[in-house]
This record gives structure tokens, C-alpha cells and sequence, in this order.
């Protein structure tokens, strides 16, 4: 029993190693003093400061931030409308069509998603750039912001909303007085899902973009090309952190949602 629970607790280090130790040594090198990424010349907090005054990356960190609210924003709004009605209404015409359409961003490859919103923009005559990017980060986020508010609108005691409509308040003051602050942190969790895919995404980003509207992840892929620095390492290090941190919150505030369910 001893020597299968070593070999689970081998195999589970390894897959670890394997998945996080190439992300600890790109943090590593960000603090390397030396400008060869290969080779250790001692701690440095140097290219983060060279990072700060790299007009070209900071302008691309503005607009991947802007663009993330903004699609997050959106994608938790429709998210959470589309959730609602696949929750409250088990049966209308049309229901699994409904569903199909907002699922599918999900196991459809983002090669396919990019290349479809693309040809939409062409066909459609849209001039391509900050907001095309918002609509492709926003229809890809929406799916995944559904599934976090229906899986807390699965368990909501629906006795609630029927008293807040006994005691005379309309559909609206309901949802807005009962409804929403119950499932706040589902919605919360949502739109930190959704910001996380927006800021990190470059496939996507790179079909429906334009001149002038260069997202992070596309700059630092362009600069890769040309060969890895210590000052990419830096913006890597900040991209990790920010997605980590966003990763955390919603997962806690999951947590505590099903927690207060219960």
C-alpha cells in the first residue's frame, strides 16, 4: 500500500515538474542581471525597469488591459442572461439550438473561432482592430461565464424570488434586490474567468486584429521571433502573475459561493 501511494505521489511530483518548472525558470531568468537569457550573471531587478520604459510594449499592455474589461464585461453581461434563461426555462422552442450556440466557443478550436470571426468582419465590411477584438474576446469568453453563474443558479432556492414577488416587487426589483446579490459572487468569479482568457488569448487576437491595435500577447510573439530577452521574461512574469491573481480570486470567491449555498 506504502510503495502505491510513493508511486502516486511520484507521478504527481512529475506532472507538476513537467507542467510549472519551465514557468519557475522563465521567473528566474526575468530577474537575471545578465542579457543572455541562458546564462546566470545574478539577481537584478534591471529589465523590469528597462520594461517600463518600453513605450511599444507598454502601449500593447494598455490596450490587452482596456480590451480585457471591456470583453469581460460583456461576456459576463450576456453570460449571465444566457445562463438565467437556461436555468429558469427548462423547455421553449428553439432551447438546445440556444444552448448549442453559446457552448460551442468552448470545444471549438480558437484557430476555427479566429478564422470564422474573421470572414464575418470581411463579409461585413468592419474595419478591424480595438473593438473587432472586443467582440471575438467577448464571444469566446461568453460560454465560459455561462457555465460559472448556471452551475451557482442550479442550486438557487427559487422561494426566494417567489417572496420578494408575493411582497409586490416587479421581475426586475427582484432580480436586481434577490437575484443578483445572491449569485454575486458567481458573477464575480465569471468576469475574472472571462478577463484571464481575454488577456492571455493570441490566436483569436491575431485573426480579427488590425493596424494599430497590437494586443500584449501578440507583441511578445512577434519579439520572440527575434530571439527571447530578459525584458520579455519581465513582461511574461507580470503576465503570469495578473493571470494567477485573477485565477485565485475566482476560484475563492467559487468557493465561497458554494459554500453560501449549502
Amino acid at each position: 500500500m506504502r510503495r502505491f501511494g510513493a508511486l502516486h505521489l511520484a507521478a504527481l511530483v512529475a506532472g507538476f515538474a513537467f507542467l510549472y518548472l519551465p514557468i519557475v525558470a522563465l521567473i528566474a531568468y526575468s530577474f537575471n542581471a545578465s542579457r543572455l537569457v541562458t546564462v546566470w550573471g545574478g539577481f537584478s531587478t534591471h529589465w523590469y525597469g528597462a520594461l517600463l520604459r518600453n513605450e511599444p510594449l507598454l502601449d500593447a499592455a494598455w490596450l490587452t488591459i482596456r480590451v480585457a474589461l471591456v470583453s469581460a464585461t460583456l461576456a459576463t453581461v450576456l453570460g449571465t442572461l444566457a445562463a438565467l434563461a437556461l436555468a429558469r426555462y427548462r423547455v421553449f422552442a428553439g432551447r438546445m439550438l440556444f444552448s448549442g450556440m453559446v457552448m460551442a466557443p468552448l470545444v471549438m478550436p480558437e484557430v476555427i473561432t479566429g478564422l470564422s470571426l474573421l470572414l464575418l468582419f470581411v463579409a461585413g465590411d468592419v474595419e478591424r482592430g480595438y473593438w473587432t477584438v472586443v467582440i471575438a474576446h467577448a464571444t469566446f469568453s461568453l460560454g465560459f461565464a455561462c457555465i460559472v453563474v448556471q452551475a451557482r443558479l442550479a442550486g438557487f432556492d427559487r422561494s426566494l424570488e417567489e417572496a420578494a414577488r408575493d411582497l409586490g416587487a416587479t421581475p426586475t426589483e427582484t432580480f436586481r434586490t434577490v437575484t443578483l446579490p445572491l449569485i454575486w459572487p458567481a458573477v464575480a468569479a465569471a468576469w475574472m474567468l472571462a478577463f484571464t482568457l481575454s488577456l492571455d488569448d493570441l490566436v483569436i487576437a491575431s485573426f480579427t486584429t488590425g493596424p494599430g491595435a497590437t494586443t500584449l500577447p501578440m507583441r511578445l510573439y512577434s519579439a520572440i521571433r527575434l530571439g527571447v530577452t530578459p525584458e520579455i521574461n519581465a513582461a511574461c512574469t507580470i503576465m503570469i502573475a495578473a493571470v494567477a491573481v485573477a485565477v485565485i480570486g475566482a476560484s475563492l470567491l467559487m468557493k465561497r459561493d458554494a459554500l453560501a449555498g449549502r
